[in-house]
Formats: C-alpha cells, structure tokens, sequence
C-alpha cells in the first residue's frame, strides 16, 4: 500500500467512525478524541489529516449529504412525476432522512458550526437545495422559486425538528407527518390541482 492510500484509508476510517458515532450517540459525541479512540490510533492522529475539529465534522456532514442526495435522486427520477408529486417525494425523502437519521440531520444543517463556506459544505448542500428550487419554479411558474423553496425547506425542517421532539403529534394528534407534509406543500405551492 502507497502512503498516499494508507492516507487515504485513514481519512475514511476516520470519518467511518464519526457516521457510525453520530448515528449512535449524536452530534455532541463527536470529539476528535472519541473518533481518533475508536478507529484505533492516537488521539492526535485525527490532526494529520483534519488539521482542524471543523474539517473532519465536515466530512462526516458530506457523507450525510451524500446520502439524501441519493435517496432524494432515487425519488425524483421519474419523468413522469409532476413537478408537485416530486416535491412530494422529495419532502418525504427528507422528513424520513431527518426522523431516521437525527445526529446527522443536525450536524448536516449546522453551517454556523462547520463553517460551510471554508470547508466545501456548500458544494454539498447547495445542489439538493437547487433540485428543489427547480421543482419549486415548475410546480408555480411565474414565482420566485427560491425564497418559495427557502420556506418550504424552513416548514420542513421545522416539520422534522418538533415532530422529533413529539410536540406535532401532541398539537395535531396526527400519526404521521404525511398530513403536514400536504399542508406544507399547499401553504407554499398553492392547493393541488389549483393551477
């Protein structure tokens, strides 16, 4: 093995373990000590090849955007989905990726902490938000999509954040999200069929 694969596998095995670590005990667990402790090598280790905490939690972030991306590409496929029905899809794509996936759906959303900017979270993150900002202007020609698609994300995510909490299921007595999620897309898309 060259050094630059040892480098390489590494890097991986490092970020490996901070998905498996956000996945089991959440974004707080993920310390450059605990993940360098569970891949097996120093806790300085980490600093060889994420000079800064913020970079590898940026990693492990992209694997988390990698993974809705996927699933939300799998969804949005089908040509002959209306562009409504794949927002549809799209949204409970995302609710789903948030409820079952809750340490790496708050450290994904968390660009203040990982400083998106400096460190590619944007490359990441900004092409889903595009898919759904393209959906969005064809659902409602004639809108402006993005801040259309900005609070719909925003109805989502707060969607996902107080259902998790169990406060939607408390207020609305509802037993899933799909009723709110046809709410949210009619506040923002207008009714169905209403074009």
């Amino acid at each position: 093995m060259s050094d630059a694969e040892a480098v390489a596998g590494l890097r991986d095995r490092l970020v490996d373990v901070g998905v498996e670590l956000v996945a089991g005990e959440g974004a707080q667990a993920l310390t450059l000590r605990e993940i360098a402790r569970r891949a097996g090598v120093s806790h300085g280790a980490p600093r060889r090849y994420f000079p800064t905490h913020l970079e590898l939690l940026s990693a492990i972030a992209r694997r988390g955007f990698a993974e809705l991306g996927e699933r939300a590409a799998g969804v949005i496929r089908d040509g002959t989905a209306s562009p409504r029905e794949q927002v549809a899809a799209l949204g409970r794509v995302y609710l789903e990726f948030a409820l079952g996936n809750p340490g790496m759906y708050e450290l994904m959303f968390r660009h203040d902490l990982l400083e998106s900017g400096h460190l590619g979270l944007r490359d990441s993150s900004l092409p889903l938000f595009g898919v759904l900002v393209d959906l969005v202007g064809r659902a409602r020609p004639g809108a402006d999509a993005r801040p259309v698609a900005g609070a719909l994300w925003a109805n989502l995510h707060g969607i996902a954040q107080l259902w998790s909490w169990g406060s939607l299921q408390l207020a609305t007595g509802a037993e899933d999200f799909v009723p709110l999620l046809r709410s949210a897309l009619d506040a923002h898309l207008g009714p169905e069929g209403a074009l």
